[in-house]
C-alpha cells in the first residue's frame, strides 16, 4: 500500500487549499482514511477521516465545519477541502488508512500506512 499526500502551500488566513491523497494497493473491503497534521514540537494530531465504503466522515472540533473530507473511489483519492484556514492549521499534513476500521479512528498508532506529508502555511 503506497499513500501519496499533495496539494499543501502557502496561503493567506481566510484562504482554502485543497489536499489529495492518491492511495494505491488498497483492497481491503473495508478501510478508513484519516487525515493528520503536526505542527513542530507539538504531537500529531488528528484532522478528519472518512470510512470505506460508507463514507461516513467524522472530524475534530478544531476543524469541523470548515475542513470537508470526500472521495472518489474510481481515483482512489481522498480530499481533504480546507476553507477558512487559521495560522493555527499551519503543519504538515499527513493522510493515513487503517486497515478493516468500520469507523474512524482519531488515534495514529491505529493506522497501518501513512503517506509521506504535505507542507500547509497559513500566513496572519
Amino acid at each position: 500500500v503506497q499513500l501519496q499526500a499533495s496539494g499543501g502551500g502557502l496561503v493567506q488566513a481566510g484562504g482554502s487549499l485543497r489536499l489529495s491523497c492518491a492511495a494505491s494497493g488498497l483492497t481491503f473491503s473495508s478501510y478508513s482514511m484519516g487525515w493528520f497534521r503536526q505542527a513542530p514540537g507539538k504531537e500529531r494530531e488528528f484532522v478528519g477521516g472518512i470510512t470505506w465504503p460508507s463514507g461516513i466522515t467524522y472530524y475534530s472540533d478544531s476543524v469541523k465545519g470548515r475542513f470537508a473530507i470526500s472521495s472518489d473511489n474510481a481515483k482512489n483519492t481522498v480530499y481533504l477541502q480546507m476553507n477558512s484556514l487559521k495560522p493555527e492549521d499551519t503543519a504538515v499534513y499527513y493522510c493515513a488508512a487503517r486497515v478493516g476500521g468500520v469507523v474512524v479512528s482519531t488515534t495514529p498508532r491505529d493506522y497501518h500506512y501513512w503517506g509521506q506529508g504535505t507542507q500547509v502555511t497559513v500566513s496572519s
